[in-house]
């Protein structure tokens, strides 16, 4: 199945929440789901009210979820197979390692305001996990990994604006930020309540367990 690569906002309308996958924007009041809170195709006053079965409900956060994370679905249900079979709570499983993605981490340390940017960074091969190029955006980082941005793609543009920026307020707790050097480590190992994100996983859970 091909990833979406149609306009993202319309997903978070589909949603009827925000997912984040427009970076900065989905912050101000440019955000498409503030200035048109109806479902894609239907307007605001036409928009008829449904009642969602359980089903429906955990698909649509099961969606939600896969869409703000930028995940084929083959990717989400094999990563939730394997939250399945590690020891512990599958749903907290399941976010750690959602959040343990190399791209997920590049987003959550500021070098990338969005997922779907970071993806691009690591396959672009601008991204060193101690010391090593790694190009998998699925890489999988552990406690006192250092994640950085390779010194001679630190000269473009972009990461030179970056490394202006003293501190980025936005880094988990999970992770050390150093901006100035384009660097992080991995202090600890995510948990739920190091997410700051509108999704019930607990949902998710129920989807798959049907």
């Amino acid at each position: 199945m091909a990833r979406y690569s149609g306009p993202v906002c319309r997903l978070c309308r589909r949603q009827g929440s925000k997912i984040f996958l427009k970076g900065d924007r989905c912050y101000t009041d440019k955000c498409s789901l503030e200035r048109r809170p109806s479902e894609p195709g239907k307007s605001a006053q036409a928009k008829r009210i449904k009642k969602l079965t359980n089903y429906g409900i955990q698909l649509r956060e099961k969606q939600k979820m896969k869409n703000m994370y930028g995940l084929l679905e083959r990717q989400f249900s094999n990563l939730f197979k394997k939250a399945e079979q590690k020891h512990g709570i599958t749903g907290d499983n399941f976010i750690q390692f959602l959040e343990r993605r190399l791209d997920n981490v590049i987003f959550r340390l500021g070098f990338a305001n969005s997922r779907a940017k970071a993806r691009q960074m690591v396959r672009h091969s601008h991204i060193l996990v101690n010391g090593k190029k790694v190009n998998i955006p699925s890489y999988m980082v552990e406690i006192g990994d250092v994640v950085e941005v390779k010194e001679k793609s630190q000269s473009i543009s972009e990461f030179k604006e970056l490394k202006q920026e003293e501190t980025n307020k936005n880094v988990p707790s999970w992770l050390d930020a150093e901006m100035t050097k384009l660097r992080g480590t991995v202090v600890k190992l995510p948990s739920k309540e190091d997410i700051d994100l509108p999704i019930d996983e607990k949902l998710v859970v129920e989807y798959y367990s049907r």
